[in-house]
């Protein structure tokens, strides 16, 4: 049974089936194409759609409202053949906030570094330990960092058991195919697959892990119930994510943090104290300061 429902202490009854954990919709643009086949494109989004809502992706057992919402969107940007491209994948993730119908996003990212081959009617297979195709294992990655940031958001250090599998998959990746898959390598730059995993697994980034918790359990989860405390922990944890910044600066975790949550953090303080709206500023200035001007407008 998912944590939530745990934590919550839900009465329910186990299920007889074995729900996937992922409801995801995807959509691919290819307003780009020129050369490939667009009914290829059509298998691929229904292949994809497939291999993400039914695959089992752990050994817990799901509820059909316990799925995890997610949206991918792939954007074509080369044609390297009729069967080979390269995308852009934006990854969209939320899990709900209890007593409420808000869903609160845990990942907002876009890879601009996706490079496979695909056949039409191509199956995709998930393998922990091998690697079948390009395609395959990133989608599978995601899977299991949306998996651990949806599990650490209801239980602390709760995803660890996913972070682990994504870099499983990671060193899946043939050595020496960074050139011809890249975003797995620590070489390929300090924004891709690599540095996601790496610090999700730092002990560098385990203040910001308890930060995700007590964000989601300890602050949104009782909003319901005492919005002046939610609000109070969520400033709390804000300066922990600023720790996190200037203990491991430039780091990535802190950037999809700040495009995933900014925008929600500046409507929660739009209704705090002067105090609140101050501390929110100063944090979200220092760790995002390109959106500065943005975030001043909370006073």
């Amino acid at each position: 049974m998912k944590p939530f429902f745990l934590l919550l202490a839900f009465t329910t009854t186990i299920a007889q089936g074995f729900s996937q954990e992922i409801n995801c919709t995807v959509k691919i643009n290819v307003q780009k194409l020129q050369n490939a086949d667009p009914r290829l494109f059509e298998s691929l989004e229904l292949a994809i759609t497939d291999f993400l809502n039914n695959t089992k992706w752990t050994e817990d057992v799901f509820e059909t409202n316990e799925r995890i919402n997610c949206n991918l969107l792939l954007t074509l940007q080369e044609e390297f053949s009729a069967t080979s491209f390269k995308i852009d994948l934006a990854v969209q993730a939320s899990r709900p906030v209890y007593g409420s119908n808000y869903e609160t996003p845990i990942l907002n990212h876009i890879d601009r570094e996706l490079v496979f081959s695909y056949e039409q009617n191509q199956p995709l297979q998930f393998s922990r330990n091998s690697f079948n195709d390009n395609l395959s294992s990133v989608l599978s990655f995601y899977m299991y960092i949306i998996l651990g940031l949806d599990y650490d958001s209801f239980s602390l250090y709760g995803g660890e058991p996913h972070f682990l599998t994504a870099q499983d998959i990671l060193n899946t990746v043939p050595q020496g195919a960074g050139g011809t898959y890249p975003g797995w390598r620590s070489v390929d730059g300090n924004r891709n697959r690599f540095w996601i995993v790496e610090n999700l697994l730092s002990p560098r980034v385990r203040l910001f892990r308890e930060a995700m918790y007590a964000y989601h359990r300890q602050s949104l989860d009782i909003m319901h119930q005492d919005v002046a405390k939610g609000r109070a922990i969520l400033s709390e944890t804000l300066e922990n994510v600023l720790k996190v910044h200037q203990t491991y600066p430039n780091s990535m975790i802190v950037q999809m943090f700040v495009n995933t949550k900014g925008q929600e953090v500046m409507e929660i303080f739009k209704l705090g104290t002067p105090q609140e709206k101050e501390q929110a500023i100063r944090v979200m200035t220092r760790i995002d300061p390109t959106n500065m001007a943005k975030y001043r407008t909370l006073n």
